[in-house]
């Protein structure tokens, strides 16, 4: 029950609301209310704006020391995974986008100008050198940019154990104000060994065991570098360059693929009548600086002067950056180390309900296969001098369709992708090593698409292949990371050094080290050129404490410098396609 209020009371309340202007009626001048708002600079006002400003900075101070903080790459040590200052390139060739370093434009001790202006590079997909300095052909201005800005998990590693292929960023172990960023490849207790440009890893108490280190699929695909994208060839192809697919099967052959599109390189099909196995196959024909030069004098290479099939090595187009567009690139940032490990990717289109579809791969002479049973869906790996190695699994290969396919040999593994989805095997798809360490003049025809009683049309070819890590160390730095002794540059498999004569370099690591390698093994100042002799001086490791955290996130990739589909220039459009975490 509510109490009843006093005589009192109710004259103060009849008092109060006579005083009370009327609902939608304007308060007189200076008359009071206690349910206004404080003024924009009243005393409360602002002491409400500086608490909220003061809690956005305590936030903001615990999010970066305790949880993430942005950097930005510097250099291309991390290239292609992660981006340093570079400038993007158009071929004006082929039209493909590539990036060529420009970290030399900026001192990396003081951050300044160093006064060396890049003003060319080379395009992975058809070698041709663009002139990107001032009062170029193009007439275009190619702006450096800066770098990626990622963002670093700062409290990654304080409940959970690094792992290896992480990106991880660390204070430099001989200048701790200094960050690096770099790949993890070794673990509190390995010796780590670098050989023939995989990653072999001695494991802790374990002196007589040596395996090799292999990259989840996840990683392996973060990793790969594109070799050639078979989109690009009619451009090319109208230079009278050689087509890199074509039929592997002489004139005459029972069994062919055919070009089906205008260009006649960019679709092929069969229609899977004829008897055995149909071939198209791979060359790797990539024209010289001075075939080049001659398809400016003359318009097209002459037929008498086609680049012949060549080796597959570890060329970077990052890495071609410099000072004059009329000079050649140097041999080692061509390729100077034949890359064995190797992927495919291609869109199948079955026509047929019978038949299979064959995907190989070739290293050091071994051919390694899947094949896809259109009628079941089964796929099944084999390796040519292993008979009785045969993993199989099933997949929606099954019956006409179109299928997007993906092939990979890698740290003597297979692996196998169908659309986005990874496939598991009945058994392991690992195997022994196979004394396949030297190319074969099978290597010149590195891969291939085959049918077997299936009618199919292949399209959207693009081949890969897998980082080639050069074995170093600090004994002779930086000068010996494109040294003919780590793998002499060779267009052919007679002109490459006996296998005994490639070196090995083995770095061991103690209790809570870690051994840290950059994706772009020729540029990248890491764990393999640090150690210093003498107490003051850098060892080869990092050691638990000066680890930062794990990159996470790339939030703002290099530019385009115009929006896309459009010549309108905007230097600082995001390449959002970039976007995403790092893996």
């Amino acid at each position: 029950m509510t109490k009843r209020r006093s005589v009192k009371q109710r004259e103060r309340h009849s008092k109060a609301a006579a005083a009370a202007p009327p609902a939608g009626t304007r308060r007189e001048k200076g008359q009071a209310d206690v349910h206004r708002k404080p003024g924009l600079f009243s005393q409360a006002a602002i002491r409400e704006t500086v608490e909220s400003v003061v809690i956005a900075f305590v936030l903001a101070f615990l999010f970066r020391t305790f949880e993430a903080e942005a950097f930005v790459i510097p250099t291309g040590s991390m290239a292609p995974t992660l981006m340093g200052r570079h400038k993007d390139v158009e071929c004006p060739a082929c039209g493909h986008w590539y990036p060529i370093s420009a970290s030399e434009e900026i001192d990396q001790e003081t951050g300044r100008p160093s006064g060396h202006h890049v003003r060319a590079g080379t395009c992975p997909m058809c070698r041709y050198t663009a002139d990107v300095g001032p009062g170029n052909p193009q007439r275009k201005t190619y702006r450096p940019y800066s770098g990626d800005r990622i963002l670093v998990g700062k409290f990654a590693y304080q409940f959970k154990e690094p792992q290896r292929w992480d990106v991880a960023v660390f204070k430099y172990p001989g200048n701790a104000v200094t960050n690096y960023i770099k790949r993890l490849v070794g673990l509190p207790g390995e010796t780590v060994v670098i050989r023939d440009g995989d990653i072999f890893i001695v494991p802790p108490g374990e002196p007589d065991r040596l395996e090799i280190a292999r990259k989840p699929p996840s990683k392996l695909l973060a990793m790969l570098q594109l070799v050639f994208d078979n989109r690009y060839m009619p451009a090319i192809a109208a230079y009278g360059l050689p087509l890199r697919w074509g039929p592997a099967a002489p004139p005459g052959s029972p069994g062919r693929f055919e070009a089906v599109d205008p260009d006649g390189c960019l679709e092929f099909q069969t229609d899977g009548s004829a008897p055995g196995e149909t071939w198209l196959g791979y060359e790797h024909r990539v024209p010289s600086f001075n075939d080049w030069r001659a398809i400016e004098r003359e318009g097209r290479l002459r037929a008498g002067r086609q680049p012949p099939p060549q080796l597959i090595r570890d060329f970077a187009a990052y890495n071609t950056s410099r000072s004059r567009a009329a000079q050649p690139p140097r041999d080692d940032v061509l390729g100077a180390h034949w890359v064995g490990d190797l992927a495919m990717e291609c869109t199948i289109d079955v026509q047929s309900e019978t038949g299979e579809v064959i995907l190989e791969l070739v290293g050091g002479g071994e051919r390694f296969q899947v094949r896809f049973d259109v009628a079941t869906g089964e796929a099944a790996l084999s390796i040519g001098s292993r008979p009785d190695w045969r993993p199989t699994a099933s997949t929606r290969v099954r019956g006409p369709g179109k299928y997007s396919l993906r092939f990979a040999n890698c740290d003597n593994k297979l692996y196998v992708w169908v659309g986005n989805r990874f496939i598991e095997f009945d058994m392991p798809t690992t195997y022994a090593a196979l004394g396949n360490d030297d190319p074969t003049e099978a290597d010149l025809q590195p891969a291939a698409v085959g049918s077997r009683g299936a009618a199919l049309r292949v399209a959207d070819l693009r081949l890969l292949r897998d980082i080639y890590y050069i074995a170093a160390s600090s004994r002779d730095a930086m000068k010996t990371l494109g040294n003919p002794w780590n793998g002499p540059a060779a267009d052919a498999p007679d002109m490459w050094v006996e296998r005994s004569e490639r070196r090995q370099e083995a770095f061991r690591l103690k209790e809570d080290q870690f051994f840290m390698l950059g994706d772009n093994s020729l540029r990248s100042k890491d764990g393999r050129l640090w150690a210093v002799p003498g107490p003051q001086g850098p060892d080869h490791h990092v050691d638990r404490d000066a680890l930062i955290g794990k990159a996470i996130f790339i939030y703002w990739p290099d530019s385009r410098h115009r929006i896309p589909g459009t010549p309108i220039p905007f230097p600082y459009f995001p390449n959002f396609p970039r976007m995403g975490f790092v893996r």
